[in-house]
């Protein structure tokens, strides 16, 4: 057995099923839950970019909040992102009085950050948000990138601070972010935000992987740890070898998310592929594709 920070392993990041009436589908996140928590992940991720932050409103995303614990004993983590600080504070005061683990924050976004800007901006938060958090990388939509030596020192300094998603499409950056918040924390958690990353990043010493996946096959990425816990080599080539040839998916169609909802919804008939990007609904040979991707 290979020790690991707390958070470490398999997260979801859900979807967020809405019904006809463009509502979030408490009944369709319950049934996908239900599946997810038998399927051997470790953690399930609320209103990640997979599911649609952005697009919900103040009063739909306490609604989640409120019900998601009553659908599940797993580790619960509220992504509480936003450009309003007091609506920030507002969601993660909901998430620890319903027994959250952890809240998740992206840093401020569309005018971009300086280093300097970025220090004050989590320091301040730490001091407000009142319990575990982690920081989402994702410079590709914020404008501005939680650099290794950022991250390792907000990581001395903020007990707190549990770990970062990084969704960066680089190997090297990933490894960085290891190893310097590494020289400061042996319980900080790096998790990769690229499903196909959770090899490299466990062999760098990260902490496991953030994957949209997990909404359609996470028995897959469950295996996977198990196989890495075991030192099993030969499971984990061929795992590795399946999620790659699963990145596909992400090529398929105009939205990532409506795709990764048309699959599970193909799949497994929980929920509808209705999501609130527009334009994303996929054609009908699109939708074969998905089928023949997960046959």
């Amino acid at each position: 057995m290979i020790s690991q920070p707390p958070f470490s392993g398999v997260w979801c990041p859900s979807v967020t099923p809405f019904t006809v009436h463009n509502q979030p589908d408490i009944d369709a996140l319950g049934r996908h839950f239900s599946r997810l928590n038998v399927s051997g992940i470790d953690t399930l991720l609320l209103m990640g970019s997979i599911g649609e932050f952005a697009s919900l409103t103040q009063q739909e995303r306490l609604l989640l909040i409120r019900e998601a614990r009553q659908l599940t004993t797993l580790t619960l983590v509220a992504n509480i992102s936003s450009t309003c600080v007091p609506d920030m504070l507002a969601l993660a005061e909901a998430a620890w009085k319903n027994d959250f683990d952890a809240v998740m924050v992206l840093p401020p976004y569309y005018y971009g950050q300086t280093p300097r800007q970025l220090l004050s901006y989590f320091r301040e938060l730490d001091k407000q948000i009142g319990g575990k958090w982690f920081a989402y990388n994702f410079p590709a939509r914020t404008g501005c990138d939680l650099t290794p030596a950022l991250v390792s020192q907000l990581a001395a300094e903020l007990p707190n601070f549990a770990g970062i998603k990084d969704t960066v499409d680089c190997l090297s950056h990933n490894r960085a972010l290891i190893e310097e918040t590494r020289k400061v924390r042996d319980d900080f958690a790096v998790l990769s935000g690229y499903d196909e990353y959770l090899l490299p990043n466990l062999l760098a010493g990260g902490a496991g992987v953030i994957s949209g996946l997990n909404n359609i096959v996470p028995e897959l990425f469950a295996a996977a740890m198990q196989a890495w816990r075991e030192q099993d080599l030969a499971a984990l080539t061929r795992i590795q070898q399946r999620i790659g040839r699963l990145m596909a998916i992400y090529a398929i169609g105009e939205d990532f998310v409506t795709t990764i909802k048309t699959a599970v919804s193909r799949r497994f008939d929980s929920m509808s592929s209705l999501s609130r990007n527009y334009g994303g609904a996929l054609t009908a040979a699109q939708c074969e594709s998905i089928d023949q991707l997960f046959e």
